[in-house]
């Protein structure tokens, strides 16, 4: 994972951090917050609810894992209503989790295909073919959010070393790799 760590760190994560599944706090209740449907997007990409699958199905598979590594951007906000801002970070972040995606392919870490979750939707495709109700156009490459899989993420950060919150005017995004 230390190159795993490296290339999180060169694509420009701000910081990486280890921790063990079972520190891992995982709830129902996140998926019950995407049903709310307050980013948009429940029922509009596959790798949201409720398309990306059974909460408790998903859980009991990310526990199976033993490890997780964690990384997280930080992006420098106008001010706390600097909507534009926080886009143009979650671009930036959603650009770092698809490099750190590309390094787990290239690795082979264990016989269990390593899980790599982002934040918020999918962002491989700049249309989700859910749309247009076609399949999942990259069903292997395609990344679901680390709250589709239950995983507190205000705790995740903790547990992993780092701040939920760096400062005033930021915006701050994380990703993982679930591993054994």
């Amino acid at each position: 994972m230390q190159k795993l760590m490296e290339i999180a760190l060169a694509a420009g994560a701000a910081n990486v951090g280890m921790a063990k599944i079972s520190d891992v706090t995982f709830s129902r209740e996140f998926r019950d917050a995407c049903a709310q449907n307050i980013c948009g997007k429940y029922g509009t990409c596959w790798m949201c609810p409720p398309d990306v699958g059974d909460i408790d199905e998903m859980i009991a598979y990310a526990k199976d894992y033993e490890n997780i590594m964690v990384f997280q951007s930080i992006g420098q906000l106008e001010d706390s209503f600097d909507f534009e801002g926080m886009q143009e970070a979650a671009v930036m972040h959603n650009a770092l989790t698809l490099a750190v995606a590309e390094g787990v392919v290239e690795m082979n870490v264990s016989s269990k295909k390593p899980l790599v979750l982002g934040a918020g939707a999918c962002h491989i495709c700049r249309r989700c073919t859910k749309l247009d109700k076609a399949p999942c156009a990259h069903p292997n490459k395609a990344i679901p959010s680390l709250e589709a899989y239950g995983i507190a993420v205000s705790e995740l950060a903790a547990v992993s070393g780092m701040k939920y919150i760096n400062g005033e005017n930021t915006v701050t995004y994380f990703g993982a790799v679930l591993y054994r």
